[in-house]
């Protein structure tokens, strides 16, 4: 099948204009990998340090003739996405050792459950808690012991962080181990619809736990399509994960077999292995644009635009919100998952999953083919799908057709003709919106503004019945530079309830939504932000906006308001507490959310 001419078109912009950059980056990837194995530079003094502990692998190691695979894990037993990779290291060093190699846990990076922190201060540390990552596995690997490395997590900041590192040390080959997902709990809309109930003071707070834990029960990611699941997804798309792998159970038979592989396929990439694959010949202009197009054909989280961007550019690839769009015009949306629909990523994986999605998409001409993978040259290899054959780990083709057309259909019978995204702009400034889960009728929304500098403060005012009317509610002050950018998802119950009313509501915000929103119309990322000289600082009560996700329109209806001062707001109580005084620097140094609000700059 031929490419489609759009996604030709894109990946040949991106790749003129990451020309200089993505040269650059790959010349020091090329010096790097001239180096050769980089035990053997170690001093005698140096190599005796980084073996002291390993007992029975001492002289492998110290042979240096043998891969030695590095371990970098985001473990930790609060975030039940990653609490299984507890057992993970024991795993991978006992299959390292019968492949004839070593491993070593070369160390820990943070990890963080936004579930948690949302609504909290905590939350603001939630974005730059990415590259925090980012920076503890480039500490972790900086002893420069290890032919190849395996990353081990999953959720919403992790995936992002771990994959700048990767970038970093792009000469080495990696392979990400993903956890899977908790079995299926109490489906996600009764749990919304609890919330929903609270928010109006129509269920007490024992009932809606009662729901919450009914629906985050056991270990694995959450169950609906967020930024986690969205994470997941991409690594596959880019070639990134074993085929099949994402959304495999954990603690089950079939992924522990994975992991073993997976650590197994990461050795045999090394130099000192047969098929040596670096990640910098991985993730290249097509294995993003690959990513983009999956994006937009599950309807996923709207984070990945701007981590992808942030992603992208560790690798000398420059990213604009302007190509997720184009592609968004022309790829179909294949999947229903909540938000977008009622069925969680279980029933998705059942129906046929990344599998059936990636055969329709390059069926159709929507995705390179040709790209080098963790499975080999080319990304046919991800639509087949593992199983257990009598205890040995196999692939098999995928299903070429639905299992549940309710949840995923084929590229000639999609649920809507374009993607998930829609970029708005206009004299408010860029946004973008997630429009996969929002309803037709609620894609415009041209109604007065109620302007805000702070997320509590729409809930006092909701609960002082002050929203009568329509209306597109300003959250303004929560981008990256002010505060950190925190996600403001619990504003969605209060939302939903106008909605539900016969109200028209939109958010218009310069900070995120969460990955599992949706349903109601948002225009985040809005750049500039306020604290940036953004005109949404401009805005007062009363003032008309239009937000049009059909023909991507941000606009100010009232006259005269780009001629007013910038409002100013306090935000000496975003500086300190749970940690927020440590981050000062980053406040400082982070870049805008259309270039990846991340505090690196260009590699």
């Amino acid at each position: 099948m031929p490419l489609h001419p759009m996604l030709e078109r894109v990946t040949e912009r991106v790749i003129e204009r990451s020309a200089p950059t993505r040269r650059r980056y790959l010349d020091r990837m090329a010096a790097a990998k001239s180096q050769g194995p980089a035990r053997a530079h170690l001093s005698c003094s140096g190599q005796a340090h980084a073996f002291a502990a390993a007992g029975p692998d001492q002289g492998r190691l110290a042979e240096a003739s043998v891969g030695n695979l590095g371990i970098v894990t985001a473990y930790n037993d609060m975030l039940s996405a990653h609490q299984p990779f507890e057992r993970y290291p024991t795993l991978i060093r006992d299959a390292v050792r019968a492949a004839g190699g070593t491993a070593q846990v070369a160390g820990g990076v943070p990890a963080m459950c936004d579930g948690v922190t949302q609504g909290e201060a905590g939350m603001e540390l939630s974005l730059f808690s990415r590259d925090v990552i980012a920076l503890a596995a480039g500490v972790a690997l900086s002893h420069n012991t290890f032919d190849a490395v395996v990353y081990l997590g999953v959720c919403d900041k992790i995936v992002p962080g771990l994959i700048i590192a990767a970038q970093s040390f792009g000469h080495m080959p990696a392979v990400f181990l993903p956890a899977g997902p908790m079995v299926s709990g109490l489906p996600n809309d009764e749990k919304a619809k609890v919330r929903q109930r609270f928010a109006a003071g129509e269920a007490t707070r024992e009932e809606l736990l009662k729901a919450e834990m009914a629906a985050y029960h056991g270990p694995g990611t959450c169950t609906f399509y967020g930024t986690a699941n969205t994470n997941q997804m991409l690594m596959e798309f880019m070639g990134l994960h074993l085929p099949g792998s994402s959304f495999v159970n954990p603690n089950t038979d079939l992924r522990d077999a994975l992991t073993v592989e997976g650590a197994k396929r990461a050795l045999s990439l090394s130099a000192l292995g047969n098929h040596y694959t670096p990640v910098c010949d991985v993730l290249d202009e097509k294995a993003f644009v690959n990513g983009i197009v999956g994006l937009n054909a599950t309807g996923g989280s709207t984070n990945l635009l701007i981590h992808l961007i942030a992603m992208a550019r560790a690798g000398g690839i420059i990213l604009d919100w302007e190509d997720f769009c184009d592609l968004s015009e022309v790829t179909p949306l294949l999947a229903r998952v909540y938000p977008n629909g009622l069925a969680d990523v279980n029933q998705f994986h059942a129906a046929g999953g990344l599998g059936f999605m990636i055969g329709q998409l390059l069926g159709a001409g929507l995705l390179h083919d040709d790209t080098q993978t963790v499975a080999g040259e080319g990304l046919e290899h991800y639509t087949a799908e593992p199983k257990l054959v009598d205890g040995t780990l196999e692939w098999t083709p995928g299903t070429p057709d639905s299992l549940n057309p309710g949840i995923l259909r084929p590229a000639t019978d999609p649920f809507q003709e374009t993607g998930g995204l829609s970029r708005l702009v206009g004299t408010l400034g860029t946004g973008v919106m997630k429009i996969s889960a929002v309803a037709p009728e609620h894609r415009i929304v041209e109604a007065p503004c109620r302007v805000f500098h702070d997320q509590d403060e729409v809930k006092a005012a909701f609960k002082a019945g002050e929203f009568i009317g329509d209306t597109i509610i300003v959250v303004r002050f929560q981008g990256p530079k002010a505060n950190g950018m925190p996600e403001l998802h619990s504003l969605t119950p209060l939302m939903g309830i106008m909605q539900g009313r016969g109200q028209k509501v939109a958010l218009v915000t310069d900070g995120r939504m969460s990955g599992a929103s949706g349903k109601m119309p948002s225009a985040i990322h809005v750049c500039p932000e306020a604290l940036d000289g953004g005109p949404i600082a401009q805005l007062r009560d009363g003032d008309v906006l239009r937000v049009d996700a059909e023909a991507g329109v941000l606009e100010i209806m009232t006259e005269g308001v780009l001629d007013r001062p910038h409002a100013t707001a306090d935000l000496e109580h975003n500086t300190w507490g749970v940690g927020r005084e440590l981050f000062s620097t980053f406040r400082g140094a982070v870049g805008s959310a259309n270039t990846g609000a991340t505090v690196f700059g260009d590699f």
